[in-house]
């Protein structure tokens, strides 16, 4: 009698805890988010794409298909998925189902807009006289040791990167308007118009 209390004892903590640990999961599972309706071309759009592309017609998305559908595709400003997308049937000029019109063009089927980059103004570029200047300033303090050549070349970047640490500006190897001002080397008149530039 005892050994089927402690039997039934048992088995009651058991189930406790598996259903405790059943109802956890159900709790902690995340919903599975919605999908939409797949756009998909039926037999029909298939075998009408293969006749206006001039391709073998067998009513499938096989391999030529794909190929043609991709050539066809960025001949006429899609991306070119090789897939019959409610894009490239609207293109073609065919008739889509009633249900196909309720799914949205995708954005994946639309080739992607580049954005527009914001115009950029005159390049800063330091003369031949400045660069012997710098050079020779930068070699009387002994972090250059090239020849004054008015060319910007790796030793004189190295010299520079190094002089621009130095003096807390930005490291760019690059003599730029504010390592010459930094150096007192004056700017011309069209620089200062065009501080904003990093070249040379």
């Amino acid at each position: 009698m005892f050994r089927f209390i402690t039997a039934m004892f048992v088995s009651l903590l058991l189930s406790i805890s598996v259903t405790a640990h059943v109802a956890q999961q159900v709790s902690t599972s995340k919903p599975a988010t919605a999908k939409g309706p797949v756009f998909r071309a039926n037999k029909e759009q298939i075998a009408q794409v293969q006749r206006l592309l001039k391709i073998p017609e067998s009513g499938a998305i096989d391999t030529p298909t794909r190929v043609a559908v991709m050539q066809y595709q960025s001949g006429n400003g899609l991306r070119a998925t090789g897939t019959l997308n409610r894009a490239t049937l609207e293109k073609m000029g065919i008739q889509l189902t009633e249900l196909q019109k309720t799914i949205p063009v995708s954005a994946n089927s639309l080739p992607r807009i580049p954005k527009e980059r914001g115009a950029r103004g005159p390049v800063f570029r330091a003369n031949k006289e400045q660069i012997v200047s710098a050079q020779r300033m930068m070699k009387q303090r002994g972090i250059f040791s090239g020849a004054e050549t008015g060319k910007i070349d790796e030793d004189t970047r190295a010299a520079l990167r190094n002089y621009q640490e130095r003096n807390g500006l930005k490291v760019t190897g690059t003599l730029n308007a504010a390592t010459l001002q930094k150096m007192g080397i004056g700017l011309t008149e069209k620089q200062r118009d065009n501080r904003s530039g990093g070249s040379q």
